[in-house]
C-alpha cells in the first residue's frame, strides 16, 4: 500500500515494509527512520548525567507531529551554504559524505594560511576536486551519486582585501563569495577583519560583482560575554552595515539566537539572508555543560538556551525564503576535540540531510524541508535549482564511533560526527 500526500515540489509517501525494496530506484537517496523513540536507543548505555541531552531528544522524537515510520519524502538535491572541507589528506578522508548529500557546497576560507586571493582558492578548489571519490571507504552508504559534488569558492577577507583582489576574484565563476571573520573570533580568524570600516572599498567592489558577503556575526571584545556576541554583533556592526551597504547581498552564517531571527524576519533590508546549522536546532547549551564537559557538542558561536534553539528551529521551518541550510561542519581531530584548549566545531557531514530531516519532521513540516534544502540558499545567491532528486525514508541507523582522519606522524588519527555511537533517525541506504 502506498499513500501519497502531493504537494508543488515535494511527494511524501507511507509505505509498508514488504513493499520497500522494489520502491528503490538508482535517481534517489533512501534514507530511513525508525518508530521506536530515540531515547529508548541509547538509555541503557548512557550515564545518568547525560539525562538532560536525552530529554532534549526524546521530547523531539515522540512529538505527536511526526510522521509515520516508513514515511518517504523526494526532494531535489540539496546544496551546503557553508562547509569546512579541511585540507590535504584530512580532506580525502571525509569529502565523500559531503559528496553522497550535497551538490554545491560554499567552501569556507579559514585555512592556515587563509584563502586571501582569487588564485589561492583556484588552488584549493582543485585539492578538493581531487579527492572526490569513486568509491566511498565508510561502508554506512554507497558512492554511486548522480551528481559530483561542486565546491564553490570564497576569499578570506583580511584589512588588506583591496577593491582589485575582488575584481580578480570576479572572473571565475565557481568564486562567489568573500568572508567576514572579524579578527579571532573563531578558528584560524587571526588574520581576520579588526574594524569592518577599513574594508568598505573592497565591500563596495563586491556589490559592483555580484559577489555575497558571508559573515561569522560575533563581536570579540573580552567584555562581552560569550553568549551574547550574537545578538551585539547584530547592534555594533550588522545594522549600520546593512544600512551603508543596500546593494550588497550578505549572510548572517550559522545564527544561533531568537535576536538574529528576529532581525532577519523583522529589521533587515531583503539584502540580508542567515543561514542556520543542524546542530543549532537539535541542540541547546545543556549539550555541552550538564553532567560534565562534552567538548564534541563545542562550536562557534557556542550553542544557546533552548529559547534560541526553538526560534532557529521556527525561523527554519517557517518557509521563510530567508532563511536556508548551512551545516557548519567543521571536523576537528579527536585529539584536538578532547584537549584542555579544544577546538570550536561540530562533525555533521556524515549525516547533515538526515539530520536536518528529523527537525522538520518532529515539527510537521517536511514539506517545508525542500524549500530550506534546496531552494532558498540557490535562489539568494542566484544559482539554478539543482534538477537531480533525492528520497528519504523513515529507519534508524547507529553513528560509528568515529571516522579515519588522516594521520599526524606515525600516529592514525581520527574524528567523531554528531551522534557518534548513537542514532539517527533517518538513514542513506543508496544514491
Amino acid at each position: 500500500m502506498v499513500v501519497t500526500h502531493q504537494s508543488p515540489s515535494v511527494r511524501i509517501s507511507t509505505y509498508e515494509t514488504s513493499t520497500k525494496e522494489c520502491l528503490k530506484t538508482n535517481k534517489k537517496i533512501i534514507i530511513h527512520s525508525s518508530p521506536q523513540p530515540f531515547s529508548l536507543f541509547i538509555l541503557d548505555s548512557f550515564l545518568p548525567s547525560l539525562y538532560s541531552i536525552i530529554r532534549i531528544m526524546s521530547t523531539t522524537s515522540k512529538s505527536s507531529k511526526a510522521s509515520p515510520p516508513n514515511t518517504e519524502i523526494t526532494i531535489l538535491v540539496p546544496d551546503d551554504f557553508h562547509h569546512h572541507f579541511r585540507d590535504g589528506i584530512k580532506t580525502k578522508h571525509v569529502v565523500h559524505h559531503t559528496n553522497q548529500r550535497f551538490k554545491r557546497c560554499i567552501a569556507m576560507p579559514n585555512l592556515s594560511p587563509p584563502v586571501t586571493t582569487a588564485p589561492m582558492a583556484t588552488d584549493y578548489r582543485q585539492r578538493i576536486l581531487s579527492h572526490l571519490p569513486t568509491q566511498t571507504p565508510d561502508s554506512n552508504s554507497n558512492s554511486n551519486s548522480q551528481w559530483e559534488m561542486e565546491p564553490l569558492m570564497t576569499l578570506y577577507l583580511t584589512d588588506a582585501t583591496s577593491p582589485q583582489d575582488i575584481q580578480e576574484a570576479s572572473k571565475y565563476d565557481y568564486i562567489k563569495a568573500c568572508k567576514l571573520y572579524p579578527a579571532n573570533a573563531t578558528t584560524n580568524s587571526a588574520h581576520g577583519v579588526t574594524n569592518v570600516k577599513l574594508i568598505y572599498p573592497a565591500l563596495r567592489e563586491m556589490a559592483k560583482c555580484g559577489l555575497l558577503l558571508l559573515l561569522h556575526s560575533e563581536v570579540t571584545g573580552d567584555d562581552i560575554d560569550i553568549f551574547d556576541r550574537e545578538a551585539q554583533f547584530i547592534t555594533d556592526i550588522m545594522t549600520p552595515l546593512a544600512v551603508d551597504h543596500p546593494n550588497l547581498k550578505m549572510v548572517m552564517e550559522h545564527i544561533s539566537t531568537k535576536q538574529a531571527v528576529e532581525y532577519i524576519c523583522h529589521d533587515a533590508p531583503p539584502n540580508v539572508a542567515a543561514s542556520i546549522t543542524a546542530h543549532h536546532m537539535l541542540y541547546n547549551r545543556n549539550a555541552i555543560l550538564v553532567g560534565g564537559i562534552k567538548p564534541h557538542f563545542y562550536c562557534l558561536p557556542i550553542l544557546k538556551r533552548e529559547t534560541h534553539r526553538r526560534a532557529l528551529v521556527t525561523a527554519a521551518t517557517s518557509g521563510n525564503p530567508r532563511f536556508f541550510a548551512g551545516t557548519d561542519s567543521a571536523p576537528h581531530t579527536v585529539m584536538m576535540k578532547e584537549s584542555v584548549c579544544g577546538c570550536a566545531g561540530v562533525y555533521t557531514a556524515h549525516a547533515a540531510v538526515e539530520l536536518y530531516a528529523e527537525v522538520f519532521d518532529t515539527e510537521g513540516a517536511l514539506d517545508k524541508l525542500e524549500g530550506f534544502l534546496s531552494h532558498h540558499g540557490a535562489d539568494f545567491y542566484g544559482l539554478e535549482r539543482n534538477t537531480e532528486l533525492l528520497t528519504l525514508t523513515k529507519e534508524s541507523w547507529e553513528v560509528p564511533y568515529s571516522y579515519p582522519f588522516g594521520w599526524e606522524g606515525d600516529r592514525d588519527e581520527t574524528v567523531k560526527g554528531l551522534r557518534h555511537g548513537e542514532y539517527v533517525h533517518w538513514k542513506i541506504v543508496g544514491i
